[in-house]
């Protein structure tokens, strides 16, 4: 079975940067292991990075309506979380300047994946988009989110958002 883990910015602005929230510390070991347990089923690993630039606040309708800089390239809250950097030991990393990326979506169009997991941060923003777009590129796969792997500062639209993912036919699991 040929699978995939997608990182979903698990990076430090998300964690315990201008963005962060209590909480999102606690998915460290969860996602560690994950990634580790992946490498070492010779299965595959992609990570997401939100990434911005300098002019974010001004230049984007993002940056209009979530007027918090963020994910700045380059700067400390753009890396990602020490304990779960295996960049190099990815296949591909997307830089992505929104919530979804379509970048990564057209990547997985022509891949055969049987299983697709997708964790980190945030779950009803970054996590959810992403998932609908891998399911829109790969209707096949099995496509999976983990309750344990993400989180929200906002916990009611983190629930909703659970709900709404199994409604799209993504399998949610540890719940």
């Amino acid at each position: 079975m040929k699978k995939l883990l997608i990182i979903v910015d698990y990076q430090y602005d998300f964690v315990n940067g201008s963005l962060g929230f209590e909480g999102a510390e606690k998915l460290i070991p969860v996602i560690k292991e994950k990634i580790e347990n992946y490498l070492k089923e010779n299965q595959d690993i992609i990570y997401t990075l939100d990434t911005h630039e300098e002019d974010y606040l001004s230049s984007t309708m993002e940056g209009k309506l979530l007027p918090v800089a963020h994910c700045l390239r380059c700067s400390k809250g753009w890396k990602v979380v020490d304990e779960v950097d295996y960049l190099d030991r990815a296949i591909k990393v997307f830089e992505k300047p929104t919530f979804p990326s379509l970048e990564l979506a057209n990547y997985l169009k022509d891949k055969e994946y049987d299983e697709v997991e997708l964790c980190g941060l945030v779950s009803n923003i970054c996590v959810l988009s992403n998932a609908v777009m891998v399911k829109s590129s790969l209707p096949n796969a099995s496509i999976i989110v983990d309750a344990k792997a993400t989180d929200s500062f906002n916990k009611d639209l983190h629930e909703k958002c659970l709900d709404i993912l199994e409604g799209l036919h993504i399998q949610v699991i540890n719940r």
